[in-house]
């Protein structure tokens, strides 16, 4: 069992970890090979000593144990050691070095503490002597075949039963190539996807090993070229509770390592690497990598959750507590729980994370879920007078060249969208975007001045004025994520159906969904079926011309359906899994979705850096003056190209329910052509260049419910 020396070959994939590069190590004083360091956090191997070291944040704590477990007894540890406070402890940092001689064959390792320290004014605390905790620092985690959730739920021991940090941290060289990474200007399209969901339904034809995995996205890197997306946007991907009834992954247990289960072979090495294969082959396909994080609560949740890591470790550090007893965690994120996020010893754990991601995982961005928790200090209320942590992020030179997107609200009613979040140079989800635009194509009247609005770039939120010079890419316009319906669905239920999730049909927002005539797929009739279509391609051709940044969920471009259900954040299953068969069944809606994102391409004026200001005119249907009444349900705009020496754009819009005339207001120097009609069957519903037809006249009978878009050569450059 004991060794003296650590493998020189992974025993996973064989790899000679020998040739891997080796800084060259400081020569510090003789106590650290006794004592350790406090620095790095986690567990760091140093090679040139053949030694761990450990080094836990633990600052109210009397009292800390490491243990280390063998691959085959979880119950009981190989090798404790007992951390002695004066010899071992810098600060509020607990840390130790362990030699492979002693450390042996070890495979896992975990702590135990105890606490508070004496003279500590704790107002709560949840410190557990028996409980075996997680190393927040842990970059692979491990689930026992006896992992058992309930069991850090209860007093007492959990051992055998709990999560464990593995010491076997993948030292592998990653070969990544001539990897090239891509910072997308006005061709930024993002699609948001669910790794296991992706791929795990049968109709995805990739590998069965891969389906739902990291290996599957790569299998598919091909779809997404073929569609044209610059972006995935990956829903959680950092390592949470597989008991915890949460498909979505909101539920962080650990910001250091991938989730388990969404790698073809689970250990240590492959967990790394196949997430950094999937990044290296998306980067390959020009595509850039946006991860969702989750630094606003953990899956502790309240006082009856369980104790896996933060709680026992730190309590009164990591928690917002609440004044009332009977619920002491202040819920800001609807979770149970509140991360304080004001803490120094939190906002460094979220910093190192995103370092992490970034630097060593080759990760382009981030979309912070319910980002204005980070505008709540220790106590929960709202203090921007401290530094926020959004501002230390995008200050951070590690974290330059990374997007950082902000959910600018949080669960308890914070709405921070536009100017009002603190992150000034943020990109963030436009919730009023999707509002407005989902009012507007389901028939509402009276929206037309906050449709122009929306599709300007939303400067009523994003002012385009000097003194605080926003840009209109700040906007990710979205009609539908994960939080909510399917595009298809918003056109095709007028209720909730969320029955499956056991919450008695209470839970999902609320949206402006409209059946049009009837309720789900099943023997709805043709005319219904045909509208439902054309409405999809409006929700697709007016997000792809808005200023600002465009994203949808995976499927909305094939009519994914959920079966009316806009929460479900616990189905695991064919609700919420993408069904490839409904590609071909809808192919004239893919092509649709993938010749609109080719169109804002070629006319790069529509996402430009700057609002369109002059650029844009505003028309009536047959006024020249933008109908702005309670009962207008038309506009059409004039987009000139001219100063980026591209084609001008003509669009019309009629979201009423009979065919409206339009007369074309802009000067008739050069033949309009089009480009666009929703009304059409495919393929002229989006005709090529070489299939546009030329409008002859100065009128346009656009028929109900529909977009059109006309171009024509600017007199620089032709269409």
């Amino acid at each position: 069992m004991i060794q003296k020396t650590i493998q020189s070959h992974c025993r996973h994939c064989g790899t000679d970890v020998r040739s891997v590069t080796q800084h060259r190590p400081t020569l510090g004083p003789n106590w650290e090979r006794a004592d350790g360091t406090p620095r790095p956090l986690g567990v760091t191997w140093l090679e040139h000593e053949q030694s761990y070291n450990f080094a836990l944040h633990g600052g109210n704590a009397r009292s800390v144990t490491l243990l280390m477990y063998l691959k085959d007894e979880l119950r009981v540890p190989w090798h404790s050691v007992a951390l002695d406070p004066l010899r071992n402890k810098s600060g509020p940092i607990w840390h130790c070095r362990v030699p492979i001689a002693e450390a042996g064959d070890s495979e896992y390792y975990a702590y135990q503490v105890d606490g508070p320290v004496e003279g500590a004014a704790l107002p709560w605390h949840a410190f557990d002597p028996e409980k075996v905790l997680l190393d927040p620092y842990s970059r692979s985690i491990y689930f026992p075949d006896c992992f058992n959730r309930e069991a850090a739920r209860s007093p007492g021991s959990n051992a055998g039963r709990v999560p464990l940090g593995r010491l076997d941290v993948c030292r592998c060289p990653f070969d990544w190539g001539d990897e090239q990474r891509i910072r997308h200007g006005s061709d930024f399209v993002i699609y948001e996807m669910h790794v296991r969901g992706f791929t795990r339904h049968p109709s995805s034809n990739v590998e069965a090993s891969n389906r739902g995995t990291f290996a599957g996205v790569v299998e598919k890197i091909p779809y997404l070229k073929e569609l044209g997306v610059t972006a995935v946007e990956l829903m959680p991907v950092f390592q949470f509770d597989p008991e915890d009834n949460n498909y979505w992954g909101y539920m962080p247990l650990n910001f250091f390592s991938p989730h388990h289960a969404y790698s073809a072979h689970q250990s240590s090495c492959e967990q790394h690497s196949q997430f950094r294969e999937m990044v290296r082959e998306l980067h390959a396909a020009g595509i850039e990598v946006i991860l969702d994080v989750v630094y606003n609560h953990t899956c502790e949740g309240d006082h009856h959750g369980p104790t896996c890591c933060y709680r026992g470790i730190d309590n009164d550090v990591y928690y917002v507590a609440s004044d009332d007893p009977a619920s002491p965690y202040a819920n800001f994120s609807g979770t149970g729980n509140t991360l304080d996020t004001a803490h120094p010893t939190v906002r460094s754990r979220i910093v190192d994370s995103l370092r992490y991601w970034a630097k060593e995982m080759h990760v382009d961005g981030f979309r912070f879920d319910l980002a204005s928790v980070f505008s709540r200090d220790s106590e929960g209320n709202v203090n921007l007078q401290q530094p926020p942590l959004s501002d230390q992020i995008a200050s951070d030179p590690d974290l330059a060249n990374v997007r950082l997107i902000a959910e600018p609200w949080d669960a308890a009613g914070l709405y921070q969208l536009g100017s009002s979040f603190p992150g000034q140079t943020w990109m963030q989800w436009n919730s009023r975007y999707r509002d407005t635009l989902q009012r507007f194509v389901r028939g509402d009247a009276g929206t037309v001045p906050d449709l122009m609005t929306r599709l300007y770039g939303s400067s009523d939120l994003f002012p385009d004025h000097p003194s605080q010079s926003f840009r209109p890419f700040q906007s990710i316009n979205f009609i539908a994520s994960h939080d909510g319906s399917t595009i298809y669905d918003l056109v095709s239920y007028n209720e909730k159906h969320n029955e499956a999730n056991g919450e008695d049909n209470r839970d999902g927002p609320t949206e402006f969904r409209c059946n049009n005539g009837w309720e789900g797929d099943t023997e709805a009739p043709q005319e219904v079926l045909d509208l439902r279509k054309r409405q999809v391609k409006n929700f697709c051709c007016l997000l792809m011309l808005s200023a600002g940044t465009p994203m949808f969920r995976m499927g909305d471009e094939f009519m994914q359906t959920q079966g009316g259900n806009n929460n479900p954040y616990n189905q695991d299953n064919e609700t919420s899994w993408l069904d490839w068969s409904r590609l071909e069944a809808n192919q004239e809606v893919f092509r649709f979705f993938k010749k609109m994102i080719a169109f804002r391409k070629t006319h790069p004026t529509i996402g430009s850096s700057t609002f369109w200001r002059d650029d844009i005119r505003w028309f009536g249907a047959e006024s020249p003056e933008v109908d702005m009444s309670s009962e207008s349900q038309t506009l059409a705009y004039h987009l000139s190209g001219r100063s980026a020496s591209e084609a001008d754009l003509y669009v019309m819009v009629n979201a009423s329910t009979r065919q409206r005339v339009f007369d074309l207001h802009a000067d008739s120097s050069n033949i309009w052509m089009r480009a666009i009609d929703t009304s059409l069957s495919s393929p002229l519903d989006n005709a090529g260049r070489e299939s546009q037809v030329a409008i002859e006249n100065s009128r346009y009978h656009v028929n109900p419910r529909s977009v059109v878009v006309l171009t024509r050569s600017s007199g620089t450059s032709t269409s």
